[in-house]
């Protein structure tokens, strides 16, 4: 059985190795044990805070198969993008010229560096291993997040978004990196990436162009670039944008891939999610497969589990759910159908 909870210090060999064989564009998740570390203590610091609005939190969870005791995958909440710091990314709109003598309008897609997206909360760090990719192992490590705002909303924003991984080539490189932001920075796309995730975004984008970049002005390499998702990536949007995520104007700082937008209450998982009182120790006449969380904090726990539900009545959960769970007879639960 596999169960999401959260990061633990004793966590971080398992956790470098997931780092390690993350997807390249997968900032928020560095291969160094150092910086992997300070993100383990400060995702501990955040469980413990007693807060009543969103701020700086980041929630790191990971997904642990109980029978090995091997992580197979791992995600993240960071409450509030851009609070300590903007948070960069280019708006990808149209910029309108025109001339009354000829009588022309004229329209040109443009690049714009912005932090609009400050204030959100991000969702960030998804990583599975290859082999639960397509299962409901994904289904679980992205969406039980979100049952987690659902549990406890007063620390999120409103909004929530999430930056997509986009292309890169076999060998790691980005066509639209190349053709934009290495010419500010005599760096592969693959060591940009790194160093923005040890460091911030934020002394890199402070180096990009200030003014509008006109799309059309771009090889076209790197144009086809622009709202394209990396292979590896597909599952993840594909999850989100099943919630209820959606496309919009903004575009990732250095590879040009595609952000998700979502207003908090229409996210599939946290508007639709049932509450309910575990009933322990009963055999199951499975119907369905569901996701299921206690509402626990730092405590928090989920499972894909065969159950047989009934709204408004108790859910009866096996001793090897209640005990993966962390619940007993009486306790609140959530869930939804995978």
């Amino acid at each position: 059985m596999l169960v999401l909870r959260p990061v633990e210090l004793t966590d971080l060999p398992q956790l470098q190795r997931l780092a390690r064989e993350s997807l390249v564009g997968v900032t928020s998740l560095p291969d160094d044990i150092g910086h992997l570390r300070r993100r383990i203590l400060d995702s501990g610091d955040s469980f413990e805070k007693d807060v009543q609005g969103n701020g700086p939190e980041n929630y790191f969870f990971v997904l642990e198969d109980l029978t090995t005791r091997r992580l197979t995958g791992c995600s993240e909440i960071l409450a509030t993008a851009g609070f300590s710091e903007p948070f960069y990314s280019l708006r990808n709109r149209h910029f309108t010229s025109a001339s009354r003598e000829l009588n022309i309008e004229h329209g040109v897609p443009a690049l714009s560096l912005c932090h609009d997206l400050s204030g959100h909360t991000l969702l960030r760090g998804f990583h599975i291993d290859a082999a639960w990719v397509r299962t409901s192992a994904a289904e679980l490590l992205s969406r039980a997040r979100l049952m987690f705002i659902a549990a406890h909303s007063r620390r999120f924003a409103e909004t929530v978004i999430t930056e997509i991984v986009g292309f890169s080539d076999v060998e790691g490189g980005s066509p639209f990196w190349d053709a934009l932001g290495k010419h500010f920075f005599d760096l592969p796309y693959a060591e940009a990436e790194r160093l923005c995730g040890l460091k911030s975004r934020t002394f890199l984008a402070e180096l990009m162009p200030q003014y509008p970049i006109y799309v059309p002005m771009l090889p076209q390499a790197a144009q086809d670039c622009i709202g394209r998702i990396h292979p590896d990536g597909q599952e993840a949007f594909d999850i989100l944008e099943r919630e209820g995520f959606e496309t919009n104007s903004y575009v990732d700082l250095f590879d040009g891939g595609p952000t998700l937008y979502a207003r908090t209450s229409n996210i599939r998982s946290i508007a639709q999610s049932q509450t309910g009182t575990t009933q322990s120790g009963l055999s199951i006449d499975a119907r369905g497969s569901y996701l299921v969380s206690n509402d626990s904090l730092k405590d928090y726990r989920a499972i894909v589990a065969d159950l047989d539900y009934r709204p408004g009545q108790p859910v009866a959960l096996n001793a090897r759910m209640c005990a993966a769970l962390k619940v007993t007879q009486g306790s609140p639960i959530r869930l939804i159908a995978l």
